[in-house]
């Protein structure tokens, strides 16, 4: 027996929302080419800009579909210190200099970790935190 949902789509909204599910059915992604199709259809829907309610659901939850496939199949390294770091200087427009400077972080120790024979130190992280304006977890990922 059927229970109604406290959540639900109306009218306009309802419609789009069942005309995308008749298209292309919200279910797990299972190969590659089906990560393809639904890849598709969401960058349909985000070239059209402005959505309703129906479709914006419809979104959120194919994303999701996606999102639990490419963690799967897909998953990214974390990034290493080094590129971390050569990410930051880049984003920033600063140089190793200008970042022992203000920092207080040594030359030689900046340096190190660019080249990958150094990794962040529990300090080293928490001056980048501030110097970078970012939460110390962004750079803790490696220890």
């Amino acid at each position: 027996m059927a229970t109604k949902a406290k959540f639900g789509l109306k009218g306009k909204d309802r419609d789009s929302y069942l005309e995308l599910v008749l298209v292309f059915p919200l279910s797990s992604i299972r190969s590659e080419e089906h990560l393809d199709e639904a890849q598709k259809v969401m960058d349909r829907l985000l070239a059209k800009g402005a959505l309703d309610d129906g479709e914006e659901t419809y979104l959120d939850a194919l994303s999701d579909l996606v999102a639990v496939y490419e963690d799967t199949y897909h998953a990214l390294e974390p990034a290493s210190d080094a590129d971390m770091l050569r990410h930051l200087l880049e984003a920033k427009g600063v140089t190793q200099a200008q970042l022992s400077q203000e920092s207080g972080i040594a030359k030689s120790t900046i340096s190190e970790v660019l080249a990958g024979k150094k990794p962040f130190s529990r300090q080293m992280i928490r001056k980048l935190a501030d110097y970078f304006k970012i939460d110390v977890s962004v750079l803790a990922s490696n220890l």
